[in-house]
């Protein structure tokens, strides 16, 4: 391409500015999300990239952007680096600033992350679901095979030394390791991208990040692509994506490059085509992907018989008034009110923390107790009702806190990895009707 596409800007619900471009007049919406570092004009200027990008736009009207904090977006403190939920906010500010309603939703690499986050919080949005040389989580667990933390967030931290210098080809093209050209091209990426401390401090974050629990609760038609060589992501991780996300279909190529631009593009770009042409339209939206949110007023009871009837409505009030404040602050959803407490829903879990810390910390000023519960689950919608397992076990975890807490399932603590948001391990519980055993969480700050 000889020139770059006119760069606009989206403004995010928090007031930050998201670069992107529209390429391309083709029958359906995709946007595109790579791996978290990019620039959005800069990119045009490399031959590999163009070409892939100009293959997409030749059957789809394209949506590209840059995260905030990296390439032409807003910048973001490397003490604040951005949560999972955050960069899926930047994909709807993209969409909304674009026009767009429903988009086919194509993921590479570290962007599997937001783009499986994107397709099961906003389905109503997403016509499909790619997922290419994609994982839900890095770090080995039990069970699941990956690669040792501490192993990872050393080669995650050495992404500082070189960053800039485009010494990473050889893990993630190996293919081109011998052409300068594109090793040179590929350093002034990086460089324009992102800075070398952001580079590791972001690493390091997305190394604990965990995407598994949400894969089942995936509505759209899905395409799972990965490289059977890739030796910057396993292509067990691959098929661990397209085994536990529901009637997904699975491809494995040949080739060894992680680098969506490198290597012999043709056979990726032709499965993304002819998946996409040929997907189905809708999907189900009567379940959606939301974090459940509980609070509960500490021993209502004997508070009502202390005070008497005419100060417990004085103090429900006012209970109510400060809840239905921070849900508006922190974009909750209210399902309803239990008379005590409340129930209700957020699309991200790290501003339902939040928002149940700020409840807490409010009533608190004003002598009443309060406690909370997180989990982030799929959910049936009933009208203006929820129901579902997600719901009950909000439920079942704010019964184990006490006065004061914000207790969360593994689910919601995975989720927020990097964060800054700190825990306390409580260990594992039996929950009421619910099955197996769940380990519990307390948020510390």
């Amino acid at each position: 391409m000889s020139f770059s596409p006119a760069t606009a800007y989206a403004k995010t619900r928090d007031g930050l500015h998201i670069a992107y471009q529209v390429v391309g007049d083709g029958p359906m919406d995709l946007v595109f999300i790579p791996w978290w570092w990019s620039h959005v004009e800069a990119q045009w200027d490399d031959p590999s990239i163009a070409a892939f990008l100009e293959r997409l736009a030749a059957f789809s009207r394209l949506i590209i952007f840059d995260q905030r904090g990296t390439g032409m977006s807003d910048p973001v403190p490397l003490d604040r680096l951005p949560r999972l939920e955050e960069w899926t906010d930047d994909v709807e500010a993209v969409l909304d600033a674009a026009g767009s309603e429903r988009a086919a939703v194509v993921g590479h690499g570290d962007g599997g992350l937001v783009a499986t986050f994107f397709a099961v919080s906003r389905p109503e949005r997403t016509r499909a679901l790619v997922l290419i040389d994609a994982y839900a989580r890095l770090a080995a667990d039990e069970g699941y095979e990956g690669v040792e933390q501490e192993t990872l967030d050393n080669m995650m931290r050495a992404f500082e030394d070189v960053w800039g210098t485009g010494e990473i080809i050889g893990l993630i093209a190996p293919s081109r390791w011998t052409d300068s050209a594109f090793r040179d091209r590929l350093a002034r990426i990086e460089r324009l991208s992102v800075s070398p401390g952001a580079a590791a401090a972001i690493q390091v974050m997305i190394g604990h990040l965990d995407t598994r629990a949400l894969l089942p609760s995936v509505a759209a038609p899905s395409l799972v692509i990965h490289h059977a060589k890739n030796g910057f992501m396993w292509v067990g991780f691959g098929r661990y994506l397209a085994e536990h996300i529901p009637n997904a279909r699975y491809v494995e190529l040949p080739g060894a490059d992680h680098l969506y631009w490198a290597g012999d593009t043709e056979p990726t770009l032709t499965e993304v085509e002819q998946f996409l042409t040929g997907a189905p339209a809708a999907s189900r939206v009567d379940r959606v992907l939301a974090t459940v949110l509980f609070t509960d007023i500490v021993a209502s009871t004997d508070r009502l018989a202390a005070v008497g009837d005419r100060r417990w409505r004085e103090t429900l009030d006012l209970h109510d008034r400060i809840v239905r404040q921070q849900l508006d602050r922190y974009r909750g959803r209210e399902v309803k009110s239990t008379g005590d407490g409340f129930l209700a829903t957020f699309d991200g879990p790290a501003r339902a923390i939040a928002c149940a810390h700020a409840i807490i910390d409010g009533l608190r000023r004003q002598g009443v107790d309060v406690r909370a519960g997180l989990h982030t689950g799929e959910i049936d919608q009933r009208g203006s009702d929820i129901g579902g397992l997600a719901v009950h076990i909000a439920a079942r975890v704010m019964e184990h806190a006490a006065g004061g807490e914000t207790w969360v399932s593994s689910t919601v603590r995975d989720l927020v990895a990097g964060s800054g948001i700190a825990f306390s391990d409580r260990g594992e519980y039996e929950l009421k009707g619910v099955p197996g055993e769940w380990r519990l969480f307390a948020v510390s700050s």
